[in-house]
């Protein structure tokens, strides 16, 4: 999915007890030094955010994120707590958040469900499991229908062929199957479409995708766009905007978040604090290239106060 390349790097001078010790400073008296405390979280590494949290139980005997929740609010709260958890804590309270009450928010579903790695599939169901106590996939099966459920199902079962190698002969027979499935026939058959974006490796995928426009004169993308519509449709583009390039696909998500009246700040939290240490780099140029101005600039106009700076200081 595209090669690692983290904005937030290893802080050579760390010191867990430091760290601590600031932040209970920071914390202490009338007001909240916030400045203070995004100046150490925004640059230390998950690994070394947890040694903070182990060394604050330890000195004062009371949880760090508890502590901080009392003490901030609103957006810059939740990019905090983002902040002190595992990606795959962030990703499966994004998707509980999405699954309850009375309407699904699909795109939330599909955003998270559709780009993820064998390994963060089995860490969100973990973690759904851990945080939630009930299984993501039943609650998925529930809170979803038809073609989108299936599909979705099939992802979390976390199944994708994850070796590096290409198989010609497979990619010409995929490409042929989804020629039958889609183009050749009267209505879309979707078991083919799903099985094979749900369990080949990304660069199979892209050979597949190669292969039918050689032999059918269309973009996979093209075909998906005529042969489906709604969530399905996005999900399917989903997949393979993210084996095309996954960098561009998160670009896009964030230009999408901040574009319009309203701003999707859930959005802008679960992308740049969970790529902050992967691929954050890679995302910042692809939006530079997509939208002509920087990610920074574009959070700087549409975000506002500690929220703003926390954002800013992950961007750097």
């Amino acid at each position: 999915m595209g090669n690692t390349h983290p904005a937030v790097h290893y802080h050579i001078h760390f010191s867990e007890d430091e760290d601590a010790k600031r932040i209970k400073k920071a914390c202490k008296g009338a007001g909240t030094d916030e400045t203070a405390i995004i100046k150490i979280l925004a640059r230390r590494t998950m690994e070394q955010r947890q040694k903070i949290k182990e060394k604050y139980l330890a000195l004062y005997g009371k949880e760090l994120e508890k502590v901080l929740k009392n003490e901030l609010s609103g957006n810059f709260e939740k990019a905090i707590m983002g902040l002190l958890e595992p990606p795959c804590e962030v990703n499966a309270k994004s998707l509980h958040k999405a699954l309850k009450g009375a309407g699904t928010d699909e795109d939330v579903l599909i955003e998270i469900l559709c780009t993820q790695s064998n390994k963060q599939m089995m860490a969100i169901k973990e973690a759904y499991q851990k945080i939630f106590e009930k299984d993501l996939e039943s609650e998925v099966r529930s809170d979803t229908k038809g073609t989108l459920k299936n599909l979705l199902v099939l992802l979390l079962q976390a199944d994708r062929d994850e070796e590096n190698d290409i198989n010609e002969n497979l990619a010409e027979l995929d490409a042929k199957e989804l020629y039958k499935a889609g183009e050749n026939r009267w209505g879309t058959d979707e078991l083919p479409f799903n099985t094979v974006l749900a369990k080949r490796n990304w660069m199979q995928l892209r050979a597949t995708f190669k292969a039918y426009s050689i032999l059918h004169g269309k973009d996979i993308e093209e075909v998906i766009e005529s042969e489906t519509s709604g969530d399905v449709e996005k999900a399917y583009l989903t997949i393979v905007q993210c084996t095309r390039d996954s960098h561009s696909y998160f670009a896009k998500q964030l230009h999408e978040a901040m574009k319009g009246s309203g701003t999707k700040e859930d959005t802008l939290i679960r992308i740049i604090v969970a790529h902050a240490e992967v691929d954050l780099v890679f995302i910042k140029e692809k939006y530079k290239e997509l939208n002509k101005k920087s990610l920074a600039e574009a959070v700087k106009s549409e975000t506002s106060g500690d929220f703003q700076k926390l954002l800013l200081a992950l961007l750097q």
